[in-house]
């Protein structure tokens, strides 16, 4: 008998077409409705609704009420983890015709995965803070050194705050476009949130991707030493 996780189970859900669209467009934190991604899934209502239940069901998505309308979302990081690591086998698979989209240099120069960075932007943070002897690599975590919690108070982030959240301090989540890691976990979510924050970064509509703003750019510069492509 197998006692191990019921990963066929996982696997079949986000193996359909339509709910691996639902759980993509998810990746970027934000709930949305079930006929906005009803839309994106390219389904009627009905059938986005026995989608959405399954994925419920799964404990891969979870809603929130608001009055009459509810909302989706990732059931958390782990989720977003997990697909973003199939993203990397599925474009290591077998050649696919696959018509390119205008907005895919956009998502690999930047995008969020879940609450954190990546694309060159998420990569280049992390080989920044390596090198700069902030983090340091220990398996599947970073680890943060002295000058880290320095560096990380003067971009205005409290170190200790991050400790104390229900959530893995900083993992080493690999990006499916760039093949190298970006930082995830408290510390990439706060990076991230702190970008947003100082105005440096502005979601693209109906995308996980990102672009800079002139401000942005120059602070990414003085404190990463990263240049960035609108």
């Amino acid at each position: 008998m197998n006692d191990g996780p019921y990963i066929a189970e996982v696997g079949a859900l986000i193996g359909d077409p339509a709910r691996a669209n639902i759980l993509a467009a998810l990746m970027d934190a934000r709930a949305r409705t079930a006929s906005e991604l009803a839309y994106i899934a390219g389904v009627t209502p009905q059938t986005a609704s026995a989608h959405l239940a399954k994925l419920t069901d799964g404990r891969l998505i979870t809603v929130e009420r608001q009055g009459r309308h509810r909302y989706f979302r990732l059931a958390g990081p782990g989720v977003a983890q997990a697909l973003e690591a199939l993203m990397v086998v599925a474009t290591d698979g077998p050649p696919r015709h696959r018509p390119p989209g205008p907005r895919d240099p956009i998502v690999r120069n930047a995008r969020t995965c879940y609450d954190h960075l990546a694309g060159r932007l998420g990569v280049g943070i992390a080989d920044r803070l390596l090198d700069q002897g902030h983090i340091v690599a220990d398996g599947d975590d970073y680890h943060l050194s002295r000058e880290g919690e320095r560096f990380l108070d003067s971009f205005g982030i409290d170190p200790s705050a991050l400790h104390t959240r229900r959530r893995a301090f900083a993992r080493r989540c690999l990006d499916w476009s760039e093949r190298r890691p970006h930082v995830a976990g408290a510390l990439g979510a706060a990076i991230a949130s702190r970008c947003f924050d100082l105005g440096w970064l502005r979601r693209v509509p109906d995308s996980r991707g990102l672009t800079a703003t002139p401000r942005g750019r120059q602070g990414l510069k003085d404190t990463f030493g990263l240049s960035f492509d609108a």
